[in-house]
């Protein structure tokens, strides 16, 4: 995996309110959850994973993680970002708060958009799960891609179909659910599976 170098796109700070919402206790649970079970790995300055929740049904808002937040610190409100909308061909993220989006917003709202029974989306680079994937016969995208970019999202939207656990190659993995439990469980439930 390439080291972290800042996210690949434009942000656009539509204010600075900070994302308030009763369900981010939940997330700040699963940000925990990842970081002690190694599915989020720390690095100098942050976490290699980003975690978000639909805001509503039938839109593709959500809050998602800031770019370079370590999941092994207590987090506030403030390290949560609200997406408003993105504009893929210019590359541009509309955001709320004062943190820049995670860099994975871009492959987020992708899957929103696809799949409407999906309400969190869970991203985490875990070892042990990229050298089972073959073992677990794990969906995988077609071929690697740099993070943060249009043409990840794209390889991930050309097998997604109903899928709610996928590898994306020589990178990491994406755990969806229809809640925030669903999308946390599987994640730890294919860890499992890798251990035994």
């Amino acid at each position: 995996m390439p080291t972290y170098q800042g996210v690949k796109f434009k942000i656009e700070t539509l204010s600075g309110e900070i994302p308030k919402d009763q369900r981010m206790e939940e997330l700040k649970y699963w940000c925990k959850e990842f970081h002690e079970h190694n599915l989020a790995p720390p690095y100098e300055g942050g976490s290699c994973g980003n975690l978000s929740f639909r805001l509503r049904g039938g839109e593709s808002q959500f809050i998602i993680t800031g770019s370079r937040i370590g999941l092994k610190n207590k987090l506030r409100d403030n390290c949560f970002v609200t997406v408003s909308s993105i504009d893929l061909e210019k590359r541009i993220v509309y955001v709320h708060g004062i943190r820049e989006p995670s860099s994975e917003s871009m492959l987020h709202l992708e899957i929103y958009r696809r799949r409407e029974d999906v309400n969190a989306i869970f991203h985490g680079h875990s070892q042990e799960i990229l050298l089972s994937s073959d073992k677990l016969n794990l969906p995988q995208t077609a071929k690697e891609e740099l993070y943060g970019t249009p043409e990840l999202a794209q390889r991930v939207l050309e097998v997604l179909e109903d899928e709610y656990f996928l590898i994306m190659r020589n990178h990491g993995f994406i755990s969806l659910g229809k809640t925030m439990g669903e999308a946390g469980e599987l994640a730890l439930q294919v860890l499992e599976r890798c251990r035994s």
